[in-house]
């Protein structure tokens, strides 16, 4: 059988947005290639024909999926209004809510250090722009200042969600996520003051 031209990048971006989805809501070890294969309408044998490894649609996944939380926060204003938009939206009960479609770091971080070194730098390139671009949303202080606050800014936000997702009293989860808002928002602001 013959495809249209562009069938098979069609294909895998299936197998990638499927993965992505499943990634993070089961964790990578928790997800077999049958199932998402599967999932992506799909057999096992077509898995091969886009992908060397599990490992390689792994990679895949974080760039894509951080790749596209970055481009989300690229268009964010660059005014102050942008950044504080971009935490409270990351610190949603929406977002805690569909692990599935929301932020791959939040929901991988933990599986990510165990992964091959080819994984880690890809996830480590990708995380390194993203607190960059954060940095260039804070107005005032050093280069490095501004750097270490967006690591700690985003090391916040990260960790806050994960909190929040893994607690099963809802009120809790709902404080830790307004008290995230607060903590990122004054961290933020104190980068100001200090210039």
């Amino acid at each position: 059988m013959r495809y249209d031209k562009g069938h098979s990048d069609l294909t895998r971006r299936r197998i990638i947005d499927v993965a992505s989805r499943q990634f993070r809501e089961e964790g990578v070890a928790a997800t077999g290639l049958a199932g998402i294969m599967t999932g992506a309408g799909l057999t096992n044998g077509a898995f091969y024909t886009h992908f060397e490894s599990k490992e390689d649609l792994v990679r895949e996944v974080l760039f894509n999926a951080l790749g596209k939380r970055e481009e989300t926060l690229r268009a964010a204003s660059p005014s102050d209004a942008g950044l504080e938009a971009a935490i409270r939206n990351y610190l949603s009960p929406r977002h805690r809510d569909n692990p599935g479609g929301g932020c791959p770091t939040a929901a991988l971080v933990g599986e990510i250090g165990r992964h091959p070194k080819a994984t880690r730098d890809a996830f480590t390139a990708k995380i390194s722009k993203f607190i960059a671009l954060i940095a260039t949303k804070l107005n005032a202080g050093s280069s490095s200042e501004r750097r270490r606050n967006a690591m700690a800014i985003y090391g916040m936000m990260v960790g806050t969600l994960q909190l929040a997702r893994a607690v099963n009293d809802k009120r809790l989860s709902d404080e830790m996520l307004e008290s995230g808002v607060s903590a990122a928002l004054a961290l933020a602001k104190e980068d100001k003051s200090a210039a």
